[in-house]
């Protein structure tokens, strides 16, 4: 990556994002985040400067700079990049850690955080905007939908669907070629043997509806 990258969250999302990008020796020009009492501080040395819709910073936004949204509400980051397309005809870059290995013949969308040691295997999919925590495994043909969180450690078997926003608490396996609908939610450590509907939330070994 050529540009240095604004980030746009400066809190768990926003941390991670930054280990990422520095794990890759790429420059981040600066973060912004609407909290008041994180701005004018830094952040592994990288400066906290102003809101996230600070147009003098965003207008570098294209040739000179790159961007990533990290803001920690789901539906901020949706609408962020959202208004990026729109305003500034750009979508944000993934934020792929050194460590983290994804196969050439797997298939990302933008906006992607992917942590240290997750493995992404070849054929799988990730929509927009998803958050893939460290050491989670997205097995072959998975599909894991825009805006959907992983938590550290999650095990996606073979043929798993995750729908669109999506969360799959940290530690949480799938068995192969289950479906879990958009907006579920699935507690940490659950070990998923069945179809999950959509806005349904799941805990357990094996998980149920709770």
């Amino acid at each position: 990556m050529e540009n240095p990258v604004i980030i746009l969250g400066a809190q768990a999302v926003g941390t991670a994002a930054l280990d990422a990008f520095q794990s890759n020796d790429v420059v981040v020009y600066c973060l912004l985040d609407d909290k008041a009492e994180l701005q004018n501080t830094e952040l592994n040395d990288v400066p906290v400067m102003g809101n996230t819709d600070d147009k003098e910073l965003l207008k570098l936004l294209g040739k000179k700079c790159e961007v990533f949204v990290a803001t920690e509400d789901t539906a901020s980051r949706r609408s962020l990049t959202n208004m990026l397309r729109e305003e500034y005809t750009v979508a944000p870059v993934n934020a792929i850690h050194q460590r983290a290995s994804v196969s050439a013949h797997a298939w990302l969308g933008h906006g992607n955080l992917i942590g240290a040691n997750a493995v992404v295997a070849g054929t799988a999919k990730l929509g927009d905007g998803c958050i893939v925590g460290p050491n989670a495994v997205l097995d072959v043909k998975v599909e894991v939908g825009d805006y959907a969180q992983l938590g550290a450690g999650v095990i996606l078997n073979a043929d798993v669907q995750v729908g669109e926003l999506a969360f799959i608490g940290a530690g949480a396996v799938v068995v192969a070629g289950v479906k879990i609908g958009a907006k579920a939610r699935v507690g940490a450590g659950s070990v998923v043997v069945a179809d999950v509907p959509a806005n349904q939330t799941v805990f357990g070994n094996p998980a149920q509806k709770v």
